[in-house]
């Protein structure tokens, strides 16, 4: 029998081929639950027991509710909405010799490879004329098989299947047309985002894979979609902060951009942005410095990226005492160096809320000669000094357009994080309290 919770995910997934749908099924999700929209450019009148949310740039969101009397801190898990892809640059059309393709400049660490002889199309955004002379946001996403990226025959490139470099400005074009067609591309665009043509002024858009999410294995226990990195925490975290009881902390959901690039963006972990809200926060109900700063001593962040499964073809890969597997809960993650900011303190707090939650929990360490990759908590609390924990669920392909984890896991995720937006932490004499 399939995972309900799984199911429910890879809805999600298929409706969300770009950061911005991504964002944009959050909000849907979040206005279906009640909460109001608030925008950083106006003064915010928040009430106790209100609902909100915030979705800076349109590629990032906030989400936060205010319980019926304020006695804590802020209960905060953080994710991504972004995987690494390729994205179209603004004059996308590019002759061939008898073709047209689609210039692109790749977004992120992607496994370049795994893009190659597969149905693949576009996606995100365009920016148009709208009333009175301002600028509108359309969603745009070409429904369709559009293009693809061929690979060279193995009879023209014998060491093809023995590790030959792939450079992105050449062997990384997909393949759009055999005819030119002046702005082809963009009149297709404009088509599917329902504008004219002549009203985009600029665009965001990007390659997407389009084979469908997938349940595998004898009894259905995998799933394989597009962007589990790191959508598939990003969803887990918003489902249990949505089911969550109300506790005396303010419990808030936030999924940044950028992370794939380095979070260096106004809308990514290493901005203000999440600094600013909790202080706006704190501010609109009347706190002053003093008690907002005590607020954020009191408050815990759970960052949620997925961590690397011991892969079946190469064990050696991982440090065998210190790896996860799929279908076997959450995953804490440990760094000598802190690019995972679990410590003793947070992962003795979140193993007792994953206790509660009734989960199975795990550990990931890289193999102490292999460096591996950072993700957001050690850049968010460089902003907001909190103490946190990096989690994720196990999986495998990573950064690989197309991605394989366990079913059960994310059911488990879901759990956890509703126990852990439930409750409220404590500080107190050096000792630390979740209740």
């Amino acid at each position: 029998m399939k995972n309900p919770v799984a199911e429910k995910l890879l809805d999600f997934m298929k409706n969300s081929p770009t950061r911005y749908q991504v964002v944009a099924n959050f909000e849907q999700r979040l206005n279906d639950a009640g909460y109001t929209k608030l925008y950083p450019e106006k003064v915010w009148q928040l009430e106790n027991g209100g609902k909100y949310y915030l979705s800076p740039n349109g590629t990032a969101i906030m989400a936060f509710r205010i319980p019926d009397k304020v006695s804590g801190g802020f209960m905060m898990a953080a994710a991504h909405s972004d995987s690494p892809t390729f994205k179209v640059k603004d004059n996308a059309e590019k002759a061939s010799a008898h073709y047209v393709q689609l210039s692109t400049e790749r977004y992120g660490g992607a496994l370049m490879a795994t893009w190659f002889d597969r149905p693949l199309s576009v996606a995100g955004r365009v920016l148009v004329r709208g009333e009175n002379g301002r600028i509108a946001v359309k969603l745009v996403n070409i429904d369709r098989d559009l293009v693809i990226i061929p690979s060279v025959a193995i009879h023209m490139n014998r060491n093809a299947n023995a590790g030959f470099e792939i450079k992105a400005n050449i062997d990384t074009l997909p393949l759009f047309s055999d005819e030119s067609g002046k702005d082809a591309f963009m009149q297709l665009v404009a088509q599917s985002a329902g504008v004219a043509k002549e009203d985009i002024l600029c665009h965001d858009l990007y390659l997407y894979n389009r084979q469908q999410p997938a349940f595998l294995g004898r009894n259905d226990e995998y799933i394989a979609s597009p962007k589990l990195d790191d959508v598939e925490c990003a969803f887990g975290c918003m489902e249990g902060f949505i089911a969550a009881e109300e506790s005396g902390s303010i419990p808030v959901c936030c999924v940044f951009d950028n992370e794939e690039v380095g979070s260096e963006t106004k809308q990514g972990a290493a901005a203000n942005v999440l600094r600013d809200t909790l202080r706006r926060i704190a501010l609109a109900l009347g706190k002053s410095e003093q008690e907002y700063l005590a607020m954020i001593a009191q408050s815990f962040m759970v960052s949620a990226d997925n961590a690397h499964a011991q892969h079946p073809n190469h064990p050696e890969y991982s440090d065998m005492d210190n790896c996860p597997y799929m279908n076997r809960g959450i995953v804490i993650k440990f760094n000598a160096s802190q690019k995972y900011t679990t410590d003793g303190v947070s992962a003795a707090i979140f193993r007792q809320v994953c206790k509660e939650a009734g989960v199975p929990v795990q550990v990931f360490a890289n193999r102490s000669d292999l460096a591996g990759g950072g993700t957001l908590g050690s850049i968010a609390t460089t902003k907001v000094p909190v103490s946190t924990v990096d989690i994720g669920l196990a999986q495998l392909a990573m950064h690989s357009c197309y991605e394989t984890a366990g079913a059960e896991d994310i059911e488990s995720l879901v759990k956890a994080m509703r126990v852990f937006f439930s409750k409220t932490m404590t500080v107190e004499n050096g000792e630390y309290g979740v209740e």
